[in-house]
């Protein structure tokens, strides 16, 4: 098992409702067609797959996708939604996990590799990428710019988020590249808040790349977003796709 930290069932049932915004069809409408059109009449692998915010209409679109998951509870959730015969899990870990078969695609969405808290499973997440990907095959990645230029001197703690049912900030060790995702949560209407966090590995771009140099993959596109707007030095994340060679 890697340092990834484990999804429980009180977290995995509450998913779905706190990333309502991310399940929107403004979010999720340009994610699938840029992923559809990847996997073109090819299988696609979803590391992470999660509840199946991403996998599940994706398989609905007509893309064969199989999943890997590494919390029960999460792969629970997904089930609830879709039978394992219209689209498989493997419960396990995205750097090791391997599963039968060549893909046109595998993907991670949502700045999930961040999950893995060391640099060398993040170079055997690619590697394990590389390993599942028929001749031709892409690898996606979505994944945020790290908020540091927002940091003066100091100062450790960067917000994302600042509602009425929510406070969401970051703080930052510089030496390791791990952030702590910090949040608050209104629960119910008695004032109350629910806190909890989450601790990431972020990663740049250009170190993203050469992880995909170790694994065999070359960058063929990087973009600031699903609509494919251009990535410059002012964007907040990145979709990269790295192929492997014919």
């Amino acid at each position: 098992m890697t340092s990834s930290e484990l999804w429980s069932r009180a977290t995995a049932d509450r998913y779905d409702a706190e990333e309502g915004e991310m399940s929107s069809a403004a979010v999720l409408g340009p994610t699938l067609d840029f992923l559809a059109e990847l996997a073109g009449d090819g299988r696609a692998l979803e590391f992470a797959i999660g509840t199946g915010r991403v996998g599940v209409p994706l398989r609905e679109r007509g893309v064969p996708v199989v999943g890997v998951e590494l919390s029960e509870h999460m792969a629970g959730v997904l089930r609830r939604k879709i039978d394992e015969d219209r689209l498989p899990v493997t419960v396990g870990d995205m750097a090791t996990t391997v599963v039968p078969g060549e893909f046109a695609l595998v993907y991670l969405v949502y700045n999930t590799i961040t999950n893995l808290l060391t640099q060398d499973e993040q170079v055997e997440c690619f590697r394990n990428a590389a390993r599942h990907l028929a001749p031709g095959g892409r690898f996606v990645i979505e994944l945020g710019v790290p908020p540091l230029r927002f940091l003066p001197p100091g100062q450790v703690a960067v917000p994302f988020d600042v509602s009425e049912r929510h406070l969401g900030f970051d703080t930052f060790d510089l030496v390791e590249q791990i952030l702590v995702s910090h949040h608050f949560t209104r629960d119910g209407d008695d004032g109350g808040y629910r806190r909890g966090n989450s601790r990431h590995r972020y990663a740049w771009p250009a170190e993203l790349d050469l992880m995909a140099r170790i694994a065999g993959l070359g960058l063929e596109r990087r973009v600031a977003d699903w609509d494919g707007a251009p990535f410059t030095q002012d964007s907040t994340k990145h979709i990269s796709v790295w192929r492997r060679p014919t």
